[in-house]
């Protein structure tokens, strides 16, 4: 490899050299002279323009890559090391030896990064290194000599470095998020992707006088590019325990609780195959803690897995000098934090207790997570709670802030702020409260509601009730999406245990039953009362008297002889499952998840209009009348329709899944998404779960079983709820769904979206679909 890299450096070389040509091989010669066109002592952006072609020239195996057979390893003894490295580190980014397809088509732009004068073409001056042996000519007039540290450091000081390279020092988290980098174009560290990670550089750690770099890991996104900046040898440091240079990655885990047991863990590690002992790594912690105050108390070793054993053989002396360690698997061992919702917010910071009614102004802090809540102003748990509970979707689809932060109410920093307005802002990477004015309160509510009152469209046509094989995709508008999405998901080829077959009740039902009973106008009545809508109290008590009417309320004949013909379908010894499906909900942008309630009708309850008015009078919910008020929405336009199928009450477990990692964001494999499952056992609602229920947690990838992970189990029980067989099925699930969905959407290639779904599991293995809908970003 390194002749070949001799090839590059004599591809800048005046003509004029004829010993270092002489010196080099036949190949060597063809391709200067191949290259240098115009022969001259330069090569112009022309020539260099060709590079890829003249590197690929090599491949001499056609597989696309050039190997160190394929460039030659070893020095040729005509260049010294440092300008070697010059080109090994302008071309090979990744510091493997070898040139992969993309760096060969990268080499005409990586060779022109070095054009220094910005003249348009390479000299050879803009190759060689500086007599004082440091990089790139970088330092030539630029830094005050070597470090001072007692001789022992060869390097510049940190202190002097070029502000675009990097720093010396962290203070702040600010500072580093301004060095770091977190996206998908990082080489080969494939276990980077998506972390927000620094590399750095530590000189000297086997001497009284270590340096610290911190690199810009945007602009540097490996450690050759810019070592070679700074005279650093790419292979010190390489060997077992070779300290004089230590190449690592510092990485932010905002999850995972910290050994002081905040929010925010930062690990550190090294090159794959390097393996430091005990003392060497506490050198590193140090340098790190006292150069980054901001990992005091939050930092970590993680060890690479050739370095795992030698870690496994030292663990006491780690243990004994509390220096903590994270090792792989650990990711989602130890949460925190985890930012249900990332959003921002105002209000006041109100200690809940869950017989206790927030307001749309308040910040609620729950030590546990309630089912039912009305529209607030952002949600802090100390009871980790599942994204995909009601609660949370609610969040999601009001664009209010929510979080789990481990024991919340504990914290000084939040238990100081209840009774008083805060600005509440929940991200990735950690969360952040503090008092608020009330000018900035009331200017954050006055911008949120929608300027115009908003009218859902309800198609009052249909005036039957139809078999679900009867109705489509399109016919939302008369029946509500929740019935119309589970009616097309029966024609997307699936087994027939898996979707719910029935009927769908169409709005026009409601609406007429609302005008016999002359319930709008108590609904009119209702809304003119004095106090209604200052008093949350009020609305609540009035709100409830109207559902006991309604669920009193008579029904014209016709009405019930229809009700009773779709009953007389179903088994007489078969519970009827009566679902809300209204104008208001599961909509792309607007999901209305828990804001009306479903009822099961006993074969003992007599006729089913008895069930069909309870789902009819939970459209006037407090918490559906609130959701509507604080959007403007028309409450006389809102209708209910229903969507009817038999109930099963075998449920081995049930679960809600999407079809996107909405949680921790983990990359899918090319093919391949990520989808994030929630399942719990029985009965225990994943969507509305019992009092500190914690769901199995599972991410499958849409295409390779092998990639699928367990994040955590349900507390509830002692076995993994989803076997091999389940996630299969699931897996086949959702991507059929998403697809379907995807085009029936309109959904452009690129765009966000994603579906989600709830399912069962029988205690025959059935898995099954209950419902689908668009999940809400």
């Amino acid at each position: 490899m390194r002749t070949f890299y001799l090839l590059l450096f004599l591809l800048v070389l005046p003509l004029q050299s004829p010993v270092l040509l002489a010196q080099s091989s036949p190949a060597i010669n063809r391709a200067v002279n191949n290259l240098n066109t115009q022969r001259d002592i330069e090569l112009s952006t022309e020539e260099l323009l060709q590079m890829p072609a003249q590197l690929a020239a090599f491949d001499s195996n056609n597989d696309g890559m050039l190997d160190s057979n394929e460039l030659g390893l070893g020095r040729t003894g005509n260049l010294d090391e440092a300008t070697e490295d010059i080109l090994l580190g302008t071309l090979d980014q990744n510091g493997d030896w070898m040139l992969s397809a993309e760096e060969i088509a990268g080499s005409f732009m990586r060779m022109l990064a070095l054009d220094k004068d910005n003249s348009g073409s390479l000299i050879n001056q803009e190759l060689v290194m500086p007599e004082s042996g440091f990089g790139g000519g970088r330092f030539r007039g630029g830094f005050g000599g070597r470090s001072s540290a007692s001789g022992n450091n060869i390097y510049p000081a940190p202190e002097t470095m070029d502000p675009r390279d990097g720093k010396a020092k962290i203070p702040d988290r600010t500072t580093f998020q301004e060095l770091s980098y977190q996206g998908e174009d990082v080489s080969i560290d494939t276990g980077l992707i998506s972390l927000e990670y620094i590399k750095f550089v530590i000189t000297g750690a086997d001497t009284n006088s270590p340096q610290t770099y911190f690199m810009n890991t945007v602009r540097h996104r490996n450690h050759t590019s810019f070592m070679r900046n700074y005279g650093m040898n790419s292979r010190a440091g390489m060997g077992d325990n070779d300290g004089k240079l230590m190449r690592g990655v510092l990485v932010y885990r905002p999850l995972l609780q910290a050994p002081n047991g905040e929010a925010g863990l930062y690990t550190y590690e090294f090159e794959p195959f390097d393996r430091y002992d005990y003392e060497l790594l506490q050198v590193a912690h140090d340098e790190l803690v006292r150069n980054a105050p901001i990992l005091e108390g939050k930092l970590a070793y993680h060890p690479m897995p050739a370095a795992v054993s030698l870690y496994e053989s030292q663990r006491s002396e780690f243990a004994a000098a509390n220096l903590s360690v994270f090792m792989d698997g650990d990711e989602f061992s130890d949460i925190a934090y985890l930012p249900l919702n990332e959003a921002e917010g105002f209000g006041t910071l109100r200690l809940m207790q869950l017989d206790e009614r927030p307001g749309a102004r308040d910040v609620v802090l729950y030590e546990t997570l309630p089912n039912e809540m009305p529209h607030v102003a952002g949600i802090i748990t100390g009871f980790r709670q599942t994204p995909l509970s009601h609660v949370n979707l609610r969040a999601v689809q009001d664009n209010i802030p929510n979080a789990y932060i481990r024991n919340a109410n504990e914290l000084d920093s939040i238990r100081d702020l209840i009774g008083r307005y805060v600005y509440y802002r929940v991200a990735a990477d950690g969360y952040e409260i503090r008092e608020a004015s009330r000018a900035e309160v009331e200017n954050h509510f006055a911008g949120l509601r929608p300027a115009v009152p908003q009218t859902p469209p309800r198609d009052l046509s249909v005036r039957t009730i139809r078999p679900l094989v009867q109705v489509g995709f399109a016919d939302s508008s008369s029946v509500g999406v929740k019935a119309a999405n589970v009616a097309t998901l029966q024609g997307m080829g699936f087994p027939a245990q898996a979707i719910p077959d029935g009927f769908a009740v169409p709005f026009y039902f409601y609406d007429e039953f609302m005008k016999f009973n002359n319930f709008y106008a108590d609904v009119e009545r209702m809304m003119d009362l004095n106090n209604f809508e200052k008093d949350a109290g009020l609305r609540e008590r009035v709100l409830g008297i109207l559902r006991d009417g309604i669920e009193e309320g008579e029904m014209p004949d016709w009405m019930l002889d229809a009700l009773a013909a779709m009953q007389g379908s179903f088994p007489s010894d078969m519970p009827i499952r009566l679902r809300s499906s209204t104008n208001n909900e599961d909509l792309p942008g607007f999901s209305g998840a828990g804001l009306y309630d479903s009822f099961t009708h006993r074969p003992d309850e007599g006729h089913i209009a008895k069930s069909v008015k309870q789902v009819f009078a939970s459209l006037w919910n407090f918490r559906a009348f609130e959701e509507r008020e604080f959007y403007k929405i028309d409450h006389y336009s809102a209708a209910m329709g229903i969507l009817v199928h038999p109930n099963y009450d075998d449920e081995a477990a049930n679960g809600v899944a999407v079809s996107d990692d909405i949680v921790y964001e983990v990359p899918g494999v090319n093919p391949g998404r990520t989808y994030y499952v929630n399942v719990q056992i029985g009965e225990d609602l994943v969507t509305n779960p019992e009092d500190a229920s914690i769901p199995e947690e599972v991410l499958l990838n849409s295409a390779l079983p092998v990639k699928d992970r367990l994040i955590n189990r349900s507390n509830r029980t002692d076995v993994v709820l989803l076997n091999a067989e389940d996630k299969q099925g699931l897996r086949d699930y959702l991507n059929r769904i998403h697809n379907g969905f995807r085009e029936l959407y309109g959904v452009e290639a690129g765009e966000q979206f994603a579906m989600e779904i709830e399912f069962k599991i029988t205690y025959d293995g059935v898995l099954a679909i209950k419902q689908a809908r668009p999940w809400v970003y």
